[in-house]
């Protein structure tokens, strides 16, 4: 094998140890294939960025390949002999590198080239020439546009990362993303399907920050400065390792790092940690990664193993494994393919003037190495191998969360299961219920925070919400506004307000926002809720949160949300007591007749008792003075206790049992209803209808700043008849009053007030009737204004 190039390349700047140890290694291979003599060389070329730390890895990694795979099959008939062209980093020169190892060395294949950019043109020159073209690390999508037989990609497409992206949005509810890429065909390639496959799940994309792969530090932190000022808090970035670097570094300087961001990297970044420095990976705490899955085999662990005693000082990572699997599927190619035929045709007249590209032959042997190469099927070390469409197909990744110099395995994406926590995990152990704890282990998130981001705020240094609140005298319990005495600040509470924060807790994003009461320079009452719901529509507040109505003439130059409270008008009068209690409540449990009938039955009974036993019982002998007292005691104390007399007669004995139960019924009775009637209220309402105080002319009273005003003129009510009132107490004092006295004879007060104010009074007042239906309480707002200045 010639590797003169490629021993200049590696140990033109490398200490004695590193280089002992990789001539060692070559000389070994130079050794083993000294010892199949007659074998039949076929070159193939690697075009390849000389010079690089990525560069050394791929082609350690293709020696070792071919040792190891030459080494394990002595048998076979060919021996691949590697033919080293340096791209210089440039599109241009991986061209020329391939035009000239086609031309001058007749490669059969190439190997390479690094980037998505340079590949685009080897593809049209492998097509051209019928040289397959195997990339182990080019991933852009666009390069499928090329539609080439002859280009086999050793490695995953960026796109097919994808739907793990898209899972992960899904899975924490983010409404908007910002794509953050590199400005050329590698960060470019991935757009359209992540485009499409986030409005799958009705997630916008605002807009798009493009970086420059040689940016400066100022360009980079101008273009931070501006994500910084929008209000979306979820990146995805697709660039380049080092590029990633430099971001994440100005990132953390400029504040893009703090709790509240998202940033998501693909594997083009995570694949390749291993050549950005302690303080770019520093910089990355608290980010999520899509890593290539490798699966771990015994194979694997060995060659690990070999690796680090042979390059201590050399990181290893996925390209050097697809580089070393996808040598070795074009050496089982070549193998597969034969020995014959392997020449170039010249296709133009050598003879004529003609460019490097024209003069180019066909590779007699293309087609058949086409056909093998796309069958090649083996277990790698990057996992299973086999070419579908050209290209490699992944069915898992692994999701990594940046913490600390290090990276943590959080879980799996998988194509059958999406999001695990562990690739054994079962479908069916997850409901449809599950919460993201149920996919993902713990997450640490920028700026140590353990809490999910909502992914969209409003920046610190942009426009407030200005969200006019109403002042209020009475009724403080839904909004009541106060001021600081130390501090002179507005402190706004209620219900209403609580309502309010509430669901802006809720909400999938963080909104800024300040109450500014609605109020004169003295701290009144600004004026009527009409005249503060028309405050938005001109501009001087943004919403207002309070105890607005809902009502169709407001909703013709507003916006209302749905109602949270629901309300109407309601009509409260007072109420008296049917039941008068003075000195003659005693006897009120009876009526007069059934007293008199009562005082007869007790002499009607003591009388037959007597006729009945003074015959025949000594106890109702005896003057007749004492027979006279003895009927009336007789008959009366049978009502407490038993008397002392005993009955002797059958006919008495029926009787006086009979009259026992007669008077146990009328005691309870008359217990009962007097206990009634001197604990419990017969109130009835004087005014029962809205209709009744039209009639007779009754005063009423309203809530002041209230639409209820214009409701009641509607209906016919006199201005002069209408009292205004602030707070309950007004109100109940206008009650207690009556007309007669300057006071009213009903209140109208919307549902939610009413029911405050009977809370507070509910012995003294009724609500009557529901006279006007509205629609409830809603927050306000003008859609247009709002939206524009949210975004």
């Amino acid at each position: 094998m010639r590797n003169d190039k490629l021993f200049f390349f590696f140990f033109g700047k490398r200490n004695d140890k590193l280089f002992f140890c990789v001539f060692l290694f070559f000389f070994c291979l130079e050794l083993s294939r000294g010892q199949n003599n007659g074998k039949t060389q076929v070159n193939v070329g690697v075009v390849t960025d000389v010079g690089t730390s990525y560069s050394e890895v791929a082609m350690l990694c293709i020696n070792m390949s071919l040792a190891d795979f030459y080494s394990s099959r002595p048998q076979f008939r060919t021996r691949l002999v590697v033919n080293v062209g340096d791209s210089k980093k440039d599109v241009v020169g991986a061209a020329i590198a391939a035009l000239d190892l086609i031309k001058n060395k007749q490669v059969k294949a190439i190997l390479g080239p690094w980037t998505s950019m340079q590949a685009h043109f080897l593809i049209e020159i492998g097509q051209k020439s019928q040289v397959p073209i195997v990339s182990f690390s080019a991933t852009s999508p666009f390069l499928n546009s090329l539609r080439s037989p002859y280009f086999f990609r050793a490695t995953y497409e960026d796109s097919s990362q994808v739907e793990a992206i898209k899972g992960f949005i899904k899975l924490f509810g983010w409404r908007e993303v910002v794509p953050v890429y590199i400005d050329n065909t590698f960060g470019e390639g991935i757009m359209p399907r992540l485009t499409d496959a986030l409005q799958d799940i009705n997630v916008r994309i605002p807009y798009r920050s493009v970086i420059a792969l040689n940016a400066t530090d100022q360009e980079i932190s101008v273009e931070l400065l501006k994500m910084m000022n929008r209000p979306t808090r979820v990146f995805i970035v697709h660039m380049y390792a080092s590029l990633a670097s430099r971001v994440f570094i100005k990132a953390k300087e400029i504040g893009l790092m703090k709790a509240g961001y998202v940033w998501i990297l693909t594997n083009g970044v995570i694949d390749d940690l291993s050549s950005i420095n302690e303080t770019g990976i520093e910089a990355m705490d608290g980010v999520l990664g899509i890593k290539t899955y490798i699966q771990k085999s015994q194979d694997l662990e060995k060659f690990i193993s070999r690796w680090r005693k042979i390059f201590p000082r050399l990181e290893l990572n996925v390209y050097g494994l697809w580089a070393y699997d996808g040598t070795t599927a074009l050496a089982m190619a070549i193998e597969e393919a034969g020995i014959n035929n392997m020449t170039f045709s010249n296709v133009v007249d050598t003879g004529r003037n003609v460019s490097e590209l024209e003069a180019l032959g066909l590779s007699q042997f293309g087609p058949k190495l086409l056909e093998t190469l796309s069958k090649v099927q083996f277990r790698g070390l990057g996992g299973d191998f086999h070419f579908v469409n050209g290209q490699l197909q992944p069915s898992v990744f692994e999701i990594v969360n940046m913490i600390g110099t290090g990276e943590k395995t959080i879980g799996f994406w998988t194509e059958g299961n999406g999001l695990v926590k562990q690739l054994d995990q079962q479908p069916s152990s997850m409901s449809a219920l599950s919460t993201w704890q149920d996919h993902l282990k713990q997450i640490i998130w920028p700026g140590e925070a353990d809490s999910i981001p909502k992914g969209w705020e409003i920046p610190t240094n942009g426009k407030k919400l200005r969200i006019g609140v109403p002042k209020k005298i009475g009724f403080t319990d839904l909004v009541k506004v106060t001021r600081d005495p130390i501090t002179n600040s507005t402190i706004v509470t209620g219900f209403c307000i609580d309502f309010f924060e509430a669901v802006i807790q809720a909400m999938p994003y963080d909104v800024s926002y300040e109450f500014i009461p609605f109020e004169k320079p003295d701290g009144k009452a600004g004026g009527s809720y009409n005249e503060l719901v028309y405050q938005v529509y001109l501009g001087r507040y943004d919403a207002v949160v309070g105890d607005t109505t809902v009502l169709a003439n407001r909703s013709s130059y507003v916006d209302f949300t749905f109602p949270f409270i629901k309300s109407g008008v309601g009509l409260i009068v007072s109420m008296t007591d049917a039941v008068k209690r003075d000195s003659v409540s005693l006897v009120k449990p009876l009526s007069w007749k059934l007293w008199l009938t009562s005082f007869f039955s007790f002499f009607l009974v003591g009388c037959t008792v007597w006729v009945l036993e003074h015959t025949v019982n000594p106890d109702f002998r005896g003057p007749k003075r004492f027979q006279a007292s003895t009927i009336c005691w007789f008959a009366f104390s049978t009502m407490v206790f038993a008397p002392r007399e005993r009955v002797f007669s059958f006919w008495a004995r029926a009787l006086v049992i009979t009259w026992y139960f007669l008077v146990l019924v009328l005691t309870q009775s008359y217990t009962a209803s007097l206990a009634s009637l001197l604990t419990s209220q017969q109130l009835n309402p004087t005014i029962t209808s809205m209709r009744s105080l039209l009639d007779k002319g009754e005063s009423v009273g309203y809530q002041r700043t209230s639409f209820i005003l214009g409701k009641l003129k509607e209906e016919g009510f006199p201005k002069s008849r209408l009292v205004p009132f602030d707070t309950a107490e007004e109100c109940d004092e206008l009650l207690s009053k009556g007309t007669k006295k300057g006071g009213v004879a009903g209140a109208f007060l919307e549902i939610p007030y009413l029911r405050l104010f009977l809370g507070q009074f509910c012995n003294t007042y009724k609500m009557v009737e529901e006279p006007f239906n509205v629609d409830g309480f809603g927050f306000v707002s003008s859609y247009i204004r709002t939206f524009v200045k949210l975004h």
